[in-house]
């Protein structure tokens, strides 16, 4: 660490290199000159950490040395481009093959710079000379796109990058393409020696359990679009962004088009400055939403995946992850957009309206990455479930209404133990909702003056009472849509009646005395 807190004097131009890069390198030149010349070689570096300078530095070092030729892959148009003036400004002259590109000339390059799917047309119509190319990069090397073309290259040594060596695809793990793992520095490292901002988190929890589970092994579209476009949604976010976002820059994530577009008006009704992206968008209209993204200090851009990748723009303030995701490598690529340092930034927001925190832990936290090269099933099933996730939850009221039952020490009520109480000395399970009943009742009397004050703070329980027969019904194993909506009905007619029966007993037996008249 002390040599990564050193280096930030070492670097004076872009194309000098801090010492963990340096390290890198040397160890994957060790690799060059010790393994076979077809080894398959994976390094882990987060994102922010500068994975395209350092694979840049071992172009520029291999062909110096090496009497053969380099190729680079990309799976975005975007990287393609950034991936190849990054190559120019190490002084390696490259020529990019897209889809337009004349191979007339390409005896006169030594490195190519090549999107996947371009490059396996030009590969199958025997456009592109490979017979001497040594060395292929393959950046963001966890999507599996890439492995289809690993056949032409039976003699190169392929060194993939990634922030996350966990596959796109849990049918295809990378420790089947890869010989071997070499993982980078940590976040927290980064974070620590100023490479890094750090990040404040702020979590709510959110029922996703409506949510499926699509053949890509992560939550369709259309589920998380019906979801996430409902009117509640659409408030909690409005809400989460004006208590801890209000006037930042702000990127919000969202994992489905007609979501998105439903934040933007939603958020453009309340007089915000904001704009929609996503991948419909012509080159010029991109172009001009991130300028207009870049130049105002406080606008929200809502966006489709579209900008998890060769996306970098170091002034964003705050990422609002408002969708739920299983993908360990999406969450990493999220809030890694918002980490990026400058002089007058070093810290950074994420409202997590996904339960992703829960699930994956701090994006700072340590990961065994070597662990989860080598047994990547193992880790994906330690994950935890909707169901599991939010059987954890507890429900908190919000400060305002807290504040309606301030002569209450405490307001929540266990339904689990309650549950598992009742179970235990044989009792129905009918008993909870009616120990619940009465507690809510409680709270109610002790705030209140006579019955009608307490029928009106039974009118503002509705989240917690909607919370509390949830989880009432995971405890019995029921969860039918009408069921549930049926027995928050008998709830609320239940503790009404409760109400208006019992207050007086109750009052007296809180104060001492009765209620006047």
């Amino acid at each position: 660490m002390t040599e990564a807190k050193d280096a930030i004097q070492e670097k004076k131009t872009d194309k000098e290199l801090y010492s963990y890069q340096k390290g890198a390198i040397d160890k994957i030149f060790d690799k060059f000159e010790t393994a076979p010349e077809d080894y398959h070689l994976l390094y882990q570096l987060p994102t922010g950490g500068g994975k395209t300078v350092i694979f840049s530095e071992i172009v520029r070092q291999y062909l110096k040395h090496h009497n053969k030729k380099v190729l680079v892959m990309t799976h975005r148009v975007e990287l393609c481009k950034q991936t190849s003036e990054m190559l120019t400004s190490f002084g390696v002259v490259n020529k990019v093959v897209n889809s337009t590109a004349n191979l007339d000339d390409q005896e006169k390059y030594s490195c190519f710079v090549a999107m996947v799917e371009t490059l396996n047309n030009r590969l199958n119509d025997n456009k592109l000379d490979i017979s001497d190319i040594g060395l292929v990069i393959i950046d963001e090397a966890h999507y599996n796109s890439f492995t289809k073309l690993f056949k032409f290259f039976e003699k190169s040594f392929i060194l993939g990058v990634t922030a996350t060596p966990l596959s796109s695809n849990r049918n295809l793990p990378m420790k089947d393409n890869y010989k071997e793992l070499i993982v980078g520095e940590s976040i927290q490292s980064l974070i620590e020696n100023e490479f890094l901002a750090q990040v404040e988190v702020f979590q709510y929890n959110m029922g996703l359990t409506s949510l499926e589970i699509g053949s890509n092994g992560d939550y369709t579209v259309k589920s998380s679009d019906d979801l996430y476009s409902a009117v509640g949604m659409l408030d909690q976010l409005y809400q989460a962004y004006l208590n801890h976002s209000k006037g930042k820059k702000t990127l919000i994530f969202n994992n489905g088009i007609n979501t998105s577009i439903q934040v933007y008006y939603h958020l453009k009704a309340e007089g915000l400055p904001i704009m929609h992206l996503d991948n419909t968008a012509t080159k010029k209209q991109r172009k001009q939403i991130l300028r207009w993204f870049h130049e105002t200090p406080d606008a929200i851009l809502t966006s489709v995946s579209i900008l998890t990748t060769g996306f970098d723009e170091p002034t964003i303030d705050t990422i609002i992850l408002n969708r739920a995701t299983r993908s360990l490598t999406l969450y990493f690529q999220m809030i890694g957009r918002g980490s990026r340092i400058l002089n007058n930034k070093s810290k950074f927001s994420v409202i997590d309206l996904g339960n992703n925190y829960q699930r994956f832990g701090p994006w700072e936290a340590p990961l065994d990455w070597q662990a989860i090269f080598r047994s990547p099933d193992y880790y994906m099933d330690r994950l935890l479930s909707d169901e599991d996730l939010e059987s954890t939850f507890r429900y908190e009221m919000p400060e305002e209404l807290r504040a309606e039952f301030a002569k209450s020490k405490e307001v929540y009520f266990d339904i689990k133990s309650t549950y598992q109480e009742a179970t235990y000395r044989g009792e129905s399970s009918k008993v909870v909702l009616e120990r619940s009943i009465a507690q809510h009742a409680y709270i109610c009397i002790e705030n209140s003056e006579d019955v009608y004050d307490a029928l009106g703070l039974a009118k503002m329980l509705g989240d917690d009472i909607d919370h509390r027969i949830e989880k009432y019904s995971q405890c019995i194993s029921k969860s039918t849509h009408n069921f549930i909506s049926w027995l928050k009905d008998d709830y609320r007619l239940k503790l009404r009646s409760y109400l208006r029966d019992n207050f007086d007993t109750v009052f007296e037996e809180i104060h001492g005395y009765p209620p006047e008249d």
